[in-house]
């Protein structure tokens, strides 16, 4: 218990003076001394008096700026003008419970307090524009002023050239939109974005630092802070970069605008930022107390810099000059590591040698089995994608190594599969064409649309090494190996049809992933788009002839189906005293006719007149001359 209090205001109310003496001396029978603000203590006063200041927020910080540092207790008591310090603090609205605050001994904690060019700040320094990490308010807006605000900052994004120096020396040059630096957050007093409890005594301030590096990372940022409305460190937006340190200096080559504690605006080329820990011993808010209660068990924290998502070097001038790509650009090291992989799987090798034999022998094996389980396994096993991903990134960057050494790497892995399959379906005694085969011989758009975005998945795989593991299932997706294999074994029993239908269907994933893939890339920023038009102009060319014929079969089957609609509306006949159920199997759409496997289900034996009014029936439904080939089902109750 506090046995002085030294009072420090400069209040000219005699009455809320005297409200306030009355109730700390019938409460706490303590004697009550008052000072001004000028007057200036030193450290060498007995542990029982406590400084009790009823001042505005400036005021406020002018005492803590003459006492750093000094074994004096400190206590707030809410004033009109010191809306900051109730807010960062949790100091009560209640002025008696704020007095019994001060003169409780478990809320007294030593607090760290952020400093900024020479300046005290008791939490945030804003630099720059956060686009609502600013503002303490955007919770009170309704939804169409958030609405409106969304909107705004959508189309005022500006970036500066900024240099970010930590207490460890590090030196980080990027490009920003602004940066929020705090002192401290805990749930209790949190009225911002952030989700997470930032210590109010580590000795760290925490930087959140704004830079998209493209449209849709913005947006998402955007949607985060007007509408979901809680970030947090285990999941920032990739448009958040995130630095904690005891020291932070923030300068650029221009004039920077920033703000302490959301009040009068600054101007500096440098920005030093620096927290002073534990150099105020003060009474917090009993809405902290548990804050309090962990004081001793509070562990120094190391530095931390997440900034890996930051814009650098050619990106960084990008933004600063106001282009603001849909996705994010490659930077200089993701290209040099992504050619470096390509290169590498442009090259022809024993291995991949090896696994193309032994993938087509597997999928030619399937293929007769009739078994889509072995051949989704020839189809992870084949080296195939590697190539063709190579090839697309060589089309659009004229880059002759990668364009010679993966069409070279193709043509061999090609000849591989073709020689292996067709001799394997010679020593094999079967020639039934399995639906497994027939499935492969009969291409159309919708193989052209799974090759397009196979070759895009592919691209972004390879360009993103945390889903590079996602490559198999983009092999099963595009099922490279099973049309050569198909064409194999078309050699190998002398089919035509088979040949030329499984020809088409590899061709057709061939320029699909290698043109998709070469957009993707192109997207991405692995090359520009100058550069690319000569090889992108081949390839949708050769594109353009592979979707004729596709299209003729797409048209096929449309036909198909709109014919097995129909055919299913008429589900039975009745003829003389016999009811007859149709179950239609299969149809195949020729050019005159159509070719229908159907069951027919009746209790009664059908006599051949009796299939030809069926068969009629049937003409008249699709209006078109049809072929029957019929599975009698006599059925016996």
């Amino acid at each position: 218990m506090y046995k002085n209090v030294y009072f420090i205001s400069q209040e000219k109310d005699k009455k809320i003076l005297d409200e306030i003496f009355n109730y700390i001396k019938e409460k706490y029978k303590s004697e009550i001394s008052t000072f001004t603000l000028e007057k200036i203590f030193d450290d060498k006063r007995d542990k029982d008096i406590l400084f009790l200041l009823f001042l505005g927020d400036d005021e406020i910080k002018t005492f803590f700026q003459n006492h750093l540092d000094k074994q004096i207790s400190i206590a707030i008591i809410p004033h009109e003008n010191s809306l900051d310090t109730i807010k960062n603090y949790a100091i009560s609205k209640n002025i008696n419970d704020a007095i019994d605050d001060a003169f409780n001994p478990e809320l007294l904690s030593k607090i760290d307090l952020l400093k900024c060019n020479d300046y005290l700040a008791f939490n945030r320094i804003s630099i720059g524009d956060m686009h609502g990490m600013n503002s303490y308010d955007y919770n009170e807006n309704s939804r169409f002023n958030k609405i409106k605000i969304f909107f705004d900052h959508f189309k005022n994004i500006r970036f500066k050239s900024y240099t970010l120096t930590t207490s460890e020396k590090q030196t980080i040059q990027t490009a920003a939109s602004g940066i929020t630096v705090l002192e401290h957050l805990s749930i209790a007093t949190q009225e911002s974005a952030i989700r997470d409890e930032l210590s109010i005594h580590d000795g760290k301030l925490n930087a959140y630092i704004l830079a998209p590096t493209s449209l849709i990372s913005y947006v998402w940022y955007l949607l985060t802070i007007f509408f979901y409305q809680k970030i947090s460190l285990m999941s920032l937006p990739k448009s958040l970069g995130f630095i904690k340190a005891s020291k932070l200096t923030v300068s650029s080559n221009e004039m920077l605008d920033y703000q302490i504690d959301n009040k009068d605006l600054h101007q500096s080329k440098t920005i030093e930022l620096e927290v002073l820990q534990d150099c105020i011993n003060l009474h917090l808010g009993r809405d902290l107390l548990e804050i309090v209660k962990n004081d001793d068990k509070a562990i120094e924290e190391k530095d931390v810099i997440k900034l890996n998502s930051l814009p650098k070097a050619e990106l960084s001038t990008i933004l600063i000059e106001g282009k603001l790509p849909l996705i994010k650009k490659a930077t200089d090291e993701d290209f040099k590591d992504l050619l470096a992989v390509l290169k590498d799987s442009a090259k022809f090798s024993y291995i991949y040698a090896t696994l193309m034999i032994l993938s087509t022998l597997l999928a030619t094996t399937g293929l007769f089995a009739n078994s889509t389980p072995v051949i989704i396994g020839a189809m992870i096993l084949a080296p195939l994608m590697s190539p063709i991903i190579s090839l697309s990134m060589g089309v659009i960057r004229a880059d002759k190594f990668l364009l010679f050494q993966s069409t070279r790497t193709l043509i061999l892995g090609v000849i591989l599969a073709l020689l292996f399959s067709s001799i394997y379906t010679l020593l094999i005694p079967l020639e039934q064409i399995t639906q497994e085969i027939q499935g492969r011989v009969n291409p159309n758009l919708l193989d052209l649309m799974v090759a397009i975005f196979s070759g895009m998945a592919g691209a972004y795989a390879y360009s993103k090494e945390e889903v590079v593991k996602s490559l198999a299932g983009v092999a099963i997706a595009v099922a490279l190996i099973p049309p050569l294999s198909v064409i194999g074994i078309g050699i190998g029993i002398g089919n035509i049809d088979v040949i030329y239908g499984s020809f088409l269907l590899f061709i057709t994933n061939l320029v699909g992933i290698t043109l998709s893939a070469a957009l993707t890339f192109i997207v991405l920023g692995f090359a520009p788009l100058k550069k690319a038009k000569k090889g992108l102009l081949y390839t949708f060319i050769l594109m353009a002839f592979i979707s004729i014929p596709l299209s003729l079969s797409f048209m096929k089957v449309v036909d198909k189906y709109d014919y097995f609609n129909k055919l299913n509306s008429v589900k039975s006949i009745v003829l003389e005293d016999k009811k007859v159920e149709f179950k239609i199997q299969t149809i195949q759409n020729e050019k005159n006719k159509i070719l229908i496997n159907i069951e027919l289900i009746s209790d009664k034996h059908l006599s051949f007149e009796d299939y030809i009014i069926i068969k009629n029936k049937l003409q008249e439904t699709v209006n078109k001359q049809i072929v029957l080939k019929i599975t009698p089902v006599i059925q016996i109750d």
